[in-house]
Order: C-alpha cells, then sequence, then structure tokens
C-alpha cells in the first residue's frame, strides 16, 4: 500500500517557537564554546565547526579574550605592526571576509541572513601604534579615565537612506561623488569594496534559498524559500518594495553593521517600516500577524536598540499600528532585545500601558521606556531649536542621536567620580600644609574634576583628529548625511553636529562617602581622618575595621530622602554638568553631560581602593545615576524615582533609573495601572529614562547557582538585555546585588 507523506502546515506562533529554540540551542553552543558573554545577546551563530578557529588571548588587563575567527581567513595589512589602519586597506579587508562569510538560511524564518564573526577580532592592534597621545597619557592615568580615543559607532545611521536608495543608489551616490572629491580615492575605493562585498553575501544567500527550495519536500517551507530567493536576488540591487522586502533589507544592514563594529542602532523601526505596512495591508497583501512575525524574524538576529513612537518634529506622536506590532513581536519571541517604548503627554497612554503589560507577563525587563520630552527639552539647552531634539532616536544603552546626521560618542566616554574623589583625598591626607576637612576635599575633588573632564575634551579632539586614519565608519558612513557628499568619514567631519557624550559615573559612592565623612568624622566626631585613611588603606582589615566600615556604611544613603548624601548627590551631578558644558573641546566641539556607567561598573571599581561609604577595595562602583543597593530599607521606588530626577544632567542626554521589582507585584488587579504611574511620575519629576526588571529572587539566585537550569532567563543587565546564564559570575552578582541590600 502507498504511504502518503503528511506535510506539516505551521502557523506563525509555531514557526516563532521552533526558531526561538534554534535560538537557545545557538545560545548554548556559544555558551560552551566562547563562554560568557557580558554584553548585548548579539545574535552571532558560530560558525560551522570545520569552518571555525577559536583563538583564546589574554587582554592588557590581564582578562581572558576567546575570539570565533573564520578559518582561512586572514588580514591584509598595510602595516609593519601586522594591523590594517585607514579606509582603503578597512572597506578591502572587510569585503573579503563578506565574500568568505557562509551563508546562512533557516526554512522556518521569513528572512535570509546572520553572521558568524566579528571584524574587530581581527584589528590587531586596534590603535595605530605610530599616533602615540603621550601628552594625554598621564591625566588618563591619574584619573583613570575612559577618554573615548578608538571608540567606534555609538552614533545612529539613517536606514531611510537605504530603503530609498537600494544598494545600487548607494553605489550610485558613491560614484556620482569620487569626481567631485579626488582626494578622497581611498575613502571611496572602502565605501564600494564594503557595499560590494555586501552584495557578493546576499546574492549568495539567494542563490542558497532557492538550492534549499529545490530539494524541500514540505510545500510551505519549498514555498517560504522560494520567496526567500527572489526577494534576496532583487535586494542585491533593488530597494525594497513591500514590508517583507523592507524587514530583509534593514536585517542584512544591521548585521553587516554589528559584524563590522558591533553596530546596534536601528532607531524608529516602526517609522520606518509604517509605510511598507500600510501599502501592503490596504492591498490585503499583509495581515497583522505576518507582519508581526516579519518583525519578530529581526529580533531574533540581533538585539538591535529601537524606539517605539515619539513626537516628530512638529510635536506630532508617531505612534502607529507598527508600534504595538514590534512590542507584539518581542512578546512572542522572549529573547534578550532592546526596544524602548516612549512616554509623555504627546505620546498614546496605550503604547506605554501595553508596554507594562509586556514586561509583566514576560519578566524579560523588556521593554524599557524613555522619556523622550525631557530629554528633546533638555537637548535645547545646548541651543539646538526644540524640532532637531525631537528627531533624535533611541539607538543604544542609555542614548540617543539624530539618525545620519550626528555624531556622539555616546556610551564610550566616562569619568569614574570615585577615581576623582579617591585622588583628591589621597592628596589632601598627604599635604602637610592642610588640615583635612570635607570643605578641604570637596574644594580637592571639584579641582580635580575639572581637569579630568579637560583631559577628556583634548582627548575627544585627538579622536576627532585621527580616527579616520585608523578604523573609520565605513558601514554607518554609507547612511549617513554628508560623508559620501564630502568624502569624509563620520568621526572627522562628514556629519552636520556633533556633540560628543560625556558620562559620570559612581555617583552614589562619592555622594555616599561625603556624607559619611561629614556625619561621622566632622558631625559626631566618631573617628579621626588619620584613623579613617588608616582603614581605607588597610581595607577595614581586622574586627575593628569592620566595625568602622560598618559605622560608615550606616549614614542615610543618597535616594533616603532629605539626607546629606541626597544633597551631595546634588551638588556633585550639578558641578559635573556646569564643568562639561561651561566650554567646548579645543577644537570647537559641543560636549553633552550624562549619568551612566553601562557595566563599567566592575572595572572601574577594580581600579578603586576602599572608599569611606564602606565599600571594600576592588568591589564595582555603584550603578549609573542608581543609589547603592539597600539605601533605604523599605526600598521604595517612589523614593528612587525622586532622587534619580534630582540629579538629571538636563541637556539631552540621560541618567537612566534601573529598578528591579518583585513579581509579586504583577499580582495586584492595579499593579499596571500603578508602574505606568510610577513612569509616568518619574519622567515629569525630569527623569529621562527607565529600565526595570521583575525578578523573583529565589529564582534568580538558584539561576546563579546553576545557570543551565534556567537557559532562557532574560535580565535588563544595564541598558541592555541578555541571558543570564551568558554572564560571567561578576555580571551576574551585579545584577543579584540590586535585588539583595548588601
Amino acid at each position: 500500500m502507498e504511504t502518503i507523506a503528511i506535510q506539516e502546515s505551521l502557523t506563525f506562533q509555531q514557526r516563532i517557537d521552533l526558531l526561538r529554540a534554534t535560538k537557545l540551542e545557538q545560545t548554548r553552543e556559544k555558551q560552551r564554546v566562547v563562554g560568557s558573554m557580558d554584553t548585548d545577546d548579539h545574535g552571532l551563530i558560530l560558525p560551522p565547526p570545520d569552518r571555525r578557529e577559536i583563538v583564546r588571548t589574554m587582554s592588557s588587563s590581564g582578562m581572558p579574550i576567546t575570539d570565533c575567527l573564520l578559518k582561512g581567513f586572514q588580514v591584509k595589512s598595510n602595516h609593519p605592526s601586522g594591523g590594517f589602519f585607514g579606509p582603503k586597506a578597512t572597506g578591502e579587508n572587510y569585503r573579503r571576509l563578506l565574500e568568505m562569510h557562509p551563508v546562512y538560511i533557516d526554512p522556518v524564518s521569513a528572512l535570509a541572513g546572520g553572521y558568524m564573526v566579528n571584524f574587530m577580532s581581527y584589528r590587531k592592534p586596534h590603535w595605530n601604534p605610530d599616533l602615540d597621545f603621550k601628552d594625554l597619557r598621564e591625566d588618563i592615568k591619574r584619573y583613570k579615565l575612559l577618554p573615548g580615543i578608538g571608540a567606534t559607532q555609538h552614533f545612529s545611521q539613517d536606514l531611510q537612506i537605504g530603503l530609498d536608495k537600494g544598494w545600487k543608489g548607494v553605489l550610485r551616490s558613491i560614484a556620482e561623488s569620487r569626481s567631485r572629491h579626488p582626494q578622497s580615492v581611498d575613502f571611496y575605493d572602502g565605501l564600494e569594496d564594503i557595499v560590494r562585498g555586501v552584495q557578493n553575501w546576499i546574492s549568495r544567500s539567494a542563490v542558497e534559498a532557492a538550492r534549499l527550495a529545490k530539494e524541500e519536500s514540505n510545500p510551505q517551507r519549498r514555498a517560504n524559500l522560494e520567496e526567500m530567493a527572489a526577494i534576496n536576488a532583487r535586494l542585491v540591487t533593488e530597494p525594497p518594495q513591500t514590508f517583507r522586502e523592507a524587514c530583509q533589507w534593514i536585517l542584512w544592514y544591521q548585521i553587516t553593521a554589528r559584524m563590522f563594529n558591533g553596530s546596534g542602532s536601528l532607531g524608529r523601526l516602526d517609522l520606518l517600516l509604517e509605510p511598507f505596512y500600510q501599502h501592503d495591508a490596504q492591498k490585503g497583501a499583509l495581515s497583522d500577524e505576518e507582519a508581526t512575525f516579519d518583525i519578530a524574524c529581526i529580533l531574533l538576529r540581533d538585539t538591535a536598540y529601537i524606539q517605539l513612537g515619539g513626537p516628530d518634529a512638529e510635536g506630532q506622536d508617531t505612534t502607529n499600528p507598527v508600534s504595538f506590532l514590534v512590542l507584539e513581536a518581542a512578546h512572542l519571541l522572549r529573547i534578550p532585545a532592546n526596544i524602548g517604548v516612549c512616554v509623555g503627554d504627546s505620546v498614546d497612554p496605550a503604547l506605554a500601558r501595553r508596554g507594562v503589560e509586556v514586561l509583566f507577563h514576560d519578566r524579560t525587563g523588556i521593554p524599557k521606556f524613555l522619556g523622550v520630552e525631557q530629554t528633546a527639552s533638555g537637548f535645547t539647552r545646548n541651543g539646538y531649536p526644540l524640532a532637531l531634539g525631537r528627531q533624535r532616536a533611541y539607538t543604544g544603552c542609555h542614548w540617543s542621536a539624530i539618525p545620519g546626521r550626528e555624531y556622539t560618542l555616546n556610551d564610550c566616554v566616562k569619568i569614574n567620580f570615585a577615581a576623582i574623589f579617591e585622588y583628591a583625598f589621597n592628596e589632601m591626607m598627604n599635604d602637610p600644609a592642610v588640615t583635612p576637612s570635607v570643605y578641604e576635599l570637596w574644594s580637592r575633588f571639584v579641582h580635580h574634576l575639572k581637569r579630568g573632564v579637560q583631559a577628556i575634551s583634548r582627548s575627544l579632539d585627538y579622536h576627532l583628529d585621527h580616527m579616520h586614519e585608523v578604523f573609520p565608519e565605513m558601514v554607518l558612513d554609507l547612511l549617513c548625511y554628508g560623508p559620501i557628499e564630502k568624502g569624509l568619514d563620520a568621526s572627522h567631519g562628514g556629519v552636520e553636529y556633533y556633540n560628543l557624550c560625556v558620562d559620570g559615573a559612581a555617583l552614589a559612592t562619592v555622594a555616599d562617602s561625603f556624607a559619611a565623612l561629614e556625619q561621622r568624622i566632622e558631625g559626631e566626631h566618631r573617628i579621626s581622618w588619620q584613623a579613617l585613611a588608616d582603614n581605607l588603606k588597610e581595607n577595614w582589615a581586622g574586627l575593628e575595621g569592620e566595625r568602622t566600615r560598618l559605622m560608615m556604611h550606616n549614614v542615610p544613603h543618597y535616594g533616603s530622602g532629605g539626607s546629606l548624601a541626597d544633597d551631595y548627590a546634588v551638588k556633585i551631578a550639578r558641578t559635573f554638568t556646569e564643568q562639561v558644558k561651561e566650554s567646548k573641546t579645543p577644537h570647537g566641539f559641543n560636549m553633552i553631560p550624562g549619568l551612566f556607567s553601562w557595566a563599567s561598573t566592575i572595572p572601574m571599581g577594580k581600579e578603586i581602593g576602599a572608599t569611606p561609604n564602606g565599600r571594600r577595595a576592588g568591589e564595582p562602583i555603584s550603578h549609573g545615576s542608581n543609589p547603592e543597593p539597600g539605601f533605604r530599607k523599605d526600598g521604595a521606588p517612589t523614593a528612587l524615582a525622586v532622587a534619580i530626577a534630582s540629579v538629571q544632567p538636563g541637556y539631552g542626554n540621560t541618567a537612566p533609573m534601573q529598578i528591579e521589582l518583585d513579581p509579586a507585584i504583577t499580582r495586584d488587579e492595579e499593579a499596571v495601572d500603578n508602574i505606568t504611574s510610577l513612569i509616568t511620575s518619574h519622567f515629569k519629576l525630569g527623569g529621562t529614562q527607565i529600565n526595570m526588571n521583575i525578578l523573583d529572587t529565589e529564582k534568580i539566585l538558584e539561576a546563579n547557582k546553576d545557570p543551565s537550569k534556567y537557559p532562557d532567563l532574560v535580565v535588563r543587565v544595564t541598558g541592555f538585555s541578555a541571558y543570564f546564564a551568558s554572564l560571567s559570575p561578576e555580571f551576574r552578582q551585579l545584577v543579584i546585588n540590586r535585588i539583595i541590600s548588601a
């Protein structure tokens, strides 16, 4: 008797479930092969075993580094160091890597493509040794600065350029500009090489999809593969016409940018996709379920940063049906993602409410919430019109940028307040000409903070002078307004606006330290300056040292409300803001202050000895603008919201609120309304961004003991989200410390 094979037809939800299972298995393989990954959960897929090469080295700081390389690929060096520098060498090498890159086709997905290596892994050395910033090194070392020299990406392209032009149109723009700027031949050669490499990658993927379609017996998968092949064959040259084609074009650009230098900015995805959605939906060619699935296939391949809703340049709300579909896609996938929901009087309140509902249901830390009205109005204090501030889009851990028009270096430049404090304290204690006092310490802290800011400003100029000679922003240049037209890299005058971010870190560590000194030494006379200095030097050694540590620690903290530490936090934030804004860089570039540590709380803390707030030597500094964990016994969310609102720099960059909530709160019938009210209240007070986790204490402690028991547990680490099991023990502890009082 003839057997008739049953051909399975999967629903969109079943396809999402299969894609999610594949993602989890690929993540487990990375955990086994690469180890800990203390960054965004990028969508990198390991190359096939016969095409991968695992190289383990040690960084200059002694930290282990594991690189997954493509077997057989060797860079072409143009320098005795073995590195490659400048636009021509960068473009040529990246094209060669793209043309060797394996294709990735999942027959269940709507979209082709996946990236398997990191081009940055081949950049050794990262900086051209001929360019020595020796005049800056003393201050960088003295204050333990993160100066931004050599930092990549951290600004935003405008994907609309690519959606309008397609790759052939981008090539045409390069060709048209070549003749006008003959001095930039290397730059144009590099840009063209990258586009040709991308086209090769897409073309090979289309061929592979067609080959798989011929071998596929399942009608649904065969039809999907055939459409995938046709879409990608067309997108090699032409701009997208349909919603699915737009999603595919965006994905190709995003994985190209991510693999190039880690760029993760998508910006206002709902606005980019809305015209394609309306066109296809009105024709009856696209359902909301299919559109959600296509978006999910983008999110699956990369944890790109996305803004939903928010005002346009005239202040009109841009929330549209695609805004909700992006949220729904993240909800159905339940994997790490970086989606920001705009909140404000000018934004549809239903979007924020739906965001809270998804956050409660999924407990993945997704989405985050954006006070776009505060950041837009703050941006005007730099001398820009409000309409321009509204055009900035959320495109990174804590930051925004004008797509395609603004170079920012957001989240790359950090001043560790604790390092400044430590230097000022030791200088005061070693100066026999002065009597130690809080007044004297504050004066020296302000002096050295100013020197640190000045060193940063000179470092930023140095970066802008030379980065284009080292590793230019080739992939982002393709979709910016100016680089192709001017023949100039975005890091060297190619774009219209330069607003360089300078973040302060360790706010609570230093505010609590000043408060402890003033209260315990000068107010209560419970310890002398020298005895305190000895305890710090000895890292609170012995029983008496521990008693002293607890005494210093147990003063009212920043965030407790009306305390000395609250006053110092505001004072530090304002002083820092004033120093950043009192002048531009020596070359005349604008700087914008923010308060954000990223996960640099760990390496920054390792460089600092014990501090007067009871922190031990080498422990992490405080997180961003947050008070220390356990800042008050009730841990009141409203107190947290008020405290962080009070320290906002107010010039368009953010000082995010990181908040962890117990899952029990979600069982309250009014919980969604209450948390939505907390979010809106924080922004009305002046807050700018909220990262929120719903974390079960027992579950996360169990996951910390054995991460393999919870392979799909997703947490928002700082501005980024990741699988808890992928984090190193130190980073896992960073999250745990925020939900368990120290």
